[in-house]
């Protein structure tokens, strides 16, 4: 028996040492992990509505598995997507995000934040609201603000239902009418920045901006010379 077990010894010896390597080898793949932050893509938006709520653009993400393969892994391929085809108005959570990102099998995702994701969806509606122009400073002596034109004097907002229905006027830039001393046209963007809502086309108006005097020019003056019979 002693003989046997010993016949080719040096031979079972590096046998076993490469057994020993293979198996140090394998376990260290069983034990690896690397996070990704992986972006999130929301496709298939039906149309006539859109989007209300914040939703997570970034997941970060835990992926576990062979280390050959991890090292394999182009974090620029990674990946995922929310399919809303189909869907109506309301509330909709999407679990279970890891579905469909593209990773060999014998890799697993063992953690995500956010595990899963919240799309609420709202109807778009159209509103139209007056502008209204902002205007700071003082023109020159002399002269004082007068009447204010705008061309147009309405906009369209469109967006969400829910927050179109409380937009009901947007203002623009400040128009600074500081040392101004005489009438004069511009053309001034509108500072609208919506949550869920833009403005549908329409992005600047032009304003025009009469100036008046307060108090008449100097007129040189008129003299009077009394009559001979008036001053006898």
């Amino acid at each position: 028996m002693f003989k046997i077990i010993t016949k080719n010894w040096h031979l079972k010896l590096i046998s076993l040492f490469f057994a020993l390597l293979l198996w140090l080898f394998v376990m260290g793949e069983q034990n690896s992990e690397v996070g990704y932050t992986v972006p999130l893509e929301l496709k298939n938006l039906p149309v006539g509505l859109v989007v209300a709520n914040e939703v997570a653009s970034l997941v970060d993400v835990r992926i576990s598995g062979p280390r050959t393969l991890l090292s394999k892994l182009q974090p620029s391929a990674l990946s995922m997507s929310v399919d809303l085809h189909g869907l109506k108005a309301g509330l909709t959570t999407f679990k279970r995000l890891d579905q469909n990102l593209n990773i060999p099998s014998m890799l697993r995702v063992s953690r995500l934040s956010p595990s899963y994701v919240e799309v609420k969806l709202e109807r778009i509606r159209e509103k139209k609201v007056p502008v209204h122009v902002l205007i700071s400073g003082e023109p020159e002596d002399g002269v004082k603000l007068g009447k204010v034109r705008l061309n147009p004097s309405a906009v369209v907002v469109e967006g969400a239902e829910s927050e179109v229905k409380n937009v009901d006027a947007v203002e623009t830039e400040l128009v600074d009418i500081t040392g101004v001393d005489e009438s004069f046209t511009l053309t001034v963007p509108i500072n609208y920045r919506g949550t869920y809502t833009a403005l549908k086309n329409q992005k600047t108006v032009e304003i025009v901006v009469q100036i008046v005097r307060t108090q008449p020019e100097n007129v040189n003056p008129i003299v009077v010379v009394p009559s001979a019979d008036a001053i006898q």
